[in-house]
């Protein structure tokens, strides 16, 4: 029998014409689609209800309840990257569908791309670089990486690779995690705290998080309140992990330096978004991870997990 295998959501472009494609391709019946739209139910539905297996690309196709019903056949989820958290596994469990991803495959591409983003808004670098292009000449005051605080908040592959860097810097490096620490922290150089201790003493809070019902809005008004107003936020993990109009609320009033972003509670990010319009945001458009080595190889694991999945 042809496995019907199905990538829904290949948009913008990142498995096809690749040699993951290639490999994809032995295995069964291949359709993918490259063209936007698996953003909505009903047309991811048309797209995989023939499924036997679906490759994850885009966290914007949610496979919801209603979405796992559509698929009969459908036996195996298998993501490209980490998060998992745009599918309903309550729903999946229930149908037997297995869901399978790639975790530490982005780890060291998305720690660069946060380090990347704390010097671009201590520094003030995308402000900088405008300005001077505009025939202006400031000469403001920038935050010095050496000798400040940065919590780091998750202890994952992605935040303990961020710690590593961060430690030549000459930052005191605290960490919080929500389940045992395990030694985690003094591996890294980190002292382990409560979160609200962190958010207190930190100058730069970097988030790592998975988001899950126990993390959603994880970061909320009060916790925010928390952070001293010449602090900075940086996530690179999930929006959802920080309640929206408190952080846009904070920034603008300048109850805190700033914020550098790489994820977003809608995305593509509205044209009428108040976060576009503060001066104190640095924004980037989730692609901390978008490099080729990290294309490659998560391509290729997530190919051999169907792989894996279909030799069982």
């Amino acid at each position: 029998m042809t496995i019907r295998i199905v990538v829904p959501d290949d948009f913008p472009p990142a498995l096809a014409g690749t040699a993951a494609e290639l490999a994809l391709r032995e295995l069964g019946d291949v359709a993918i689609y490259t063209e936007r739209g698996a953003d909505r139910e009903a047309e991811l539905i048309r797209r995989i209800r023939d499924a036997d297996v679906v490759v994850n690309i885009r966290a914007h196709a949610r496979f919801t309840a209603e979405v796992i019903a559509a698929a009969p056949k459908l036996r195996l989820i298998s993501v490209w990257g980490t998060g998992t958290d745009h599918i309903d596994h309550v729903a999946a469990n229930a149908r037997g569908v297995s869901v399978v991803s790639t975790p530490g495959v982005n780890a060291n591409a998305v720690a660069e791309h946060t380090m990347a983003l704390m010097l671009a808004i201590t520094r003030r670098i995308p402000a900088l670089d405008h300005a001077v292009r505009a025939g202006q000449w400031p000469r403001g005051m920038l935050t010095q990486l050496e000798g400040k605080t940065l919590g780091v908040v998750g202890l994952g592959a992605i935040g303990t690779r961020v710690a590593e860097l961060a430690k030549p810097f000459g930052m005191r490096l605290l960490a919080s995690t929500l389940g045992d620490d395990a030694g985690r922290s003094a591996a890294v150089g980190a002292k382990h705290v409560p979160i609200d201790q962190l958010l207190r003493e930190s100058d730069v809070v970097s988030l790592h998080l998975r988001l899950s019902e126990k993390t959603e809005g994880y970061i909320d008004g009060a916790r925010l309140a928390l952070m001293k107003p010449t602090a900075f936020l940086v996530n690179t993990a999930r929006a959802a992990l920080v309640d929206r109009e408190a952080l846009i609320a904070a920034l603008r009033d300048s109850r805190m330096a700033g914020a550098a972003l790489d994820v977003f509670h809608e995305e593509p990010i509205a044209a009428a978004d108040p976060l576009l319009s503060l001066p104190n945001v640095v924004l980037t458009p989730h692609n901390a991870g978008m490099t080729p080595e990290v294309i490659e190889l998560g391509l290729r694991r997530a190919v051999r997990n169907v792989e894996a999945f279909l030799a069982m």
